[in-house]
C-alpha cells in the first residue's frame, strides 16, 4: 500500500486517503447506529467507536481499490 495520489500537483499519501475513507464511513455508521438506539448495548461508545474506526480503516487498506495508483 505504498503510493501516492497525485491531485493537482498535490502529492497525498494512500494511507491518509483510505483513512479519510474510513472516517467518512465511521460518521455514516456512528448516525445510523444511534439512529436505531444501537448505542444503549454498547458499554463504552468511545472505545466503540475507535474499534469502528480501526476496523473500517482495515478494510478500506484491504480492499481491491486501496491498491490502484493513477
Amino acid at each position: 500500500m505504498i503510493g501516492e495520489y497525485d491531485i493537482d500537483g498535490v502529492f497525498l499519501s494512500s494511507v491518509l486517503v483510505s483513512a479519510l475513507a474510513a472516517l467518512a464511513a465511521t460518521f455514516v455508521l456512528r448516525r445510523v447506529l444511534s439512529w436505531t438506539g444501537a448505542y444503549r448495548l454498547v458499554w463504552h461508545p468511545a472505545l466503540f467507536d475507535t474499534a469502528l474506526f480501526v476496523i473500517l480503516w482495515a478494510a478500506a487498506v484491504a480492499t481491491p481499490w486501496s491498491s490502484f495508483r493513477p
